[in-house]
């Protein structure tokens, strides 16, 4: 008993084996991953490390701005980051001005992924701040890494050369 052949079954036979004639094209490479916000941040505290020896201008604390520093200090440390942006937030509103809280609080933007508003913060710290010193070289450093993550490798590299700018000589002492 000879089975019915479908007039379909030539055209599809065909089709299978010219399908296993093409040639599929390379995987794509994987696209650049951007650095994890925990390195940004190791980044951004060995840059005002690395300055602490030369100069380092600390204003007097207000108690109450200090309180909530520290309050938001704990709750960084206890992964609370939007409780330690509120209180940051509340920090600011005492001092609005105050360049060591403006980086404070870019750093915690960058921990809560908010990096426009991080870029932002560094910038008026800088502004604001003694541009020398450990406190500058943590705004510029952050806005090497945000430069850097968003791929704007001009920028980062004038923000690098801004992060050299902050360096003091010490006193020379015989």
């Amino acid at each position: 008993m000879l089975a019915k052949c479908s007039p379909l079954l030539p055209s599809l036979l065909a089709m299978v084996v010219l399908a296993g004639c093409t040639t599929v094209p390379p995987p794509a490479p994987p696209a650049p991953q951007a650095k994890a916000d925990s390195l940004i941040l190791a980044s951004i505290k060995a840059a005002g490390d690395k300055e602490k020896s030369a100069i380092d201008v600390n204003p007097l604390r207000n108690p109450g701005v200090a309180s909530l520093q520290d309050a938001a200090q704990a709750d960084v440390r206890a992964g609370r980051y939007p409780d330690a942006a509120a209180k940051l937030d509340q920090a600011l509103k005492l001092s609005p001005d105050s360049p060591d809280l403006l980086q404070d609080r870019a750093e915690l933007a960058i921990r809560l992924h908010d990096y426009a508003s991080a870029e932002k913060l560094a910038h008026r710290s800088w502004e604001l701040g003694p541009r020398l010193g450990p406190l500058c070289a943590r705004n510029w450093q952050t806005i090497v890494e945000l430069r850097d993550r968003a791929g704007d490798q001009a920028a980062a590299a004038q923000a690098r050369n801004a992060v050299g700018q902050c360096h003091v000589e010490g006193v020379q002492r015989y």
